[in-house]
């Protein structure tokens, strides 16, 4: 099992943080089909400090949720002490993860992110102070490099080691792929060992056969699963089923689909209300409808609607034609 600073999952699977998806109506559907470690969407520790209501609200942990790491980004020691603190002393989560892996502009430009992987005393520095200063264990998510030029993930990862880090993920990629091109998992298996401490491989995991095949190849303890579980959590289950059985789940329905994700959608409203909620889940509902023959017209009309119950409504208007078209194409007899 994966055990992070005393903090033991049931599991080894873990749900990357996703910015705008890992939010506790996300998160909770995962913790439901039997994630081990859930993290949240990455909060500025600035805005912490500064007390903007909407990062406030990113703090809130469902007890349900639990474990779970909530994770902050940021660029100055002061800063990142005194944010890593509220989240330590006033939040329900169970660890306090530092992005460094963070690719996009605005946040590399603010000196955080994956800016930092181009300094590994600033990362043991960063490390150091947050580590001291909390009593929850504080965790690295990170990239392999900044570019192919520039790939100091051993250093790194023996720099949060030795500042005091109880774990470290480890995506596949440098900062100037983004996600593109193809993860480098031999790089995973280099930081694994290189240090002690508990390592979370992220980074092309497609399938549940992946997840296995990178547990085997690289000796991580634990998988990381982003963009796969987008619209499908299923992704998630069934990667915990087959890496305890060695057994493959079949796929959902198109209404078992649905149905989860009008619970996405209804939770989301409890977050945040309907109009906010039934923007959001345009995408949300594109990830579901993925793979779904016939579906791009409800996709476009999805795109167009502003209520709960017009969108339930188109939903299950094409459940049922999916249905009603499989009934007609079965054998008799």
């Amino acid at each position: 099992m994966l055990n992070i600073g005393g903090i033991e999952m049931k599991n080894r699977v873990v749900l990357a943080p996703m910015a705008g998806v890992c939010n506790p109506a996300f998160r909770l559907i995962a913790k439901e089909f039997g994630t081990g470690l859930v993290c949240a969407e990455m909060v500025s520790d600035k805005a912490i400090l500064h007390e903007n209501e909407k990062s406030l609200q990113m703090l809130y942990v469902d007890e349900r949720e639990k474990p779970l790491s909530l994770q902050i980004f940021g660029g100055t020691e002061e800063t990142m002490v005194e944010a890593a603190q509220v989240v330590d002393q006033q939040t329900n989560a169970d660890i306090i993860d530092i992005n460094m892996g963070c690719p996009v502009p605005k946040i590399t430009k603010c000196d955080a992110g994956a800016r930092w992987l181009l300094d590994p005393d600033k990362i043991y520095r960063m490390v150091s102070v947050a580590a001291k200063s909390v009593d929850k264990p504080v965790t690295v998510k990170m990239r392999m490099g900044w570019d192919d030029d520039h790939i100091y993930a051993l250093e790194n990862a023996q720099a949060i080691q030795e500042a005091g880090g109880q774990a470290v993920a480890v995506h596949g990629r440098t900062r100037l792929q983004m996600y593109e091109g193809t993860a480098d998992w031999d790089i995973l298996k280099q930081v694994k060992d290189s240090v002690n401490i508990p390592v979370i491989g992220n980074g092309d995991v497609k399938t549940p056969q992946d997840a296995q095949r990178m547990l085997d190849e690289t000796g991580v303890d634990g998988v990381m699963i982003g963009r796969a579980a987008l619209g499908n959590p299923w992704m998630l289950y069934n990667t915990i089923h087959y890496l305890e059985t060695g057994e493959l789940k079949g796929e959902p329905t198109v209404r078992e689909k649905m149905d989860v994700c009008m619970v996405h959608m209804d939770r989301l409203i409890n977050l945040k209300g309907e109009n906010v909620a039934v923007r959001e889940m345009r995408k949300h509902a594109a990830w579901y409808l993925k793979g779904v023959r016939k579906s791009s017209s409800l996709r476009d009309e999805i795109n167009q609607l502003n209520t709960r119950n017009e969108v339930e409504h188109a939903v299950y208007n094409f459940v049922e034609e999916v249905e009603a078209r499989e009934a007609e194409n079965q054998p008799v007899g």
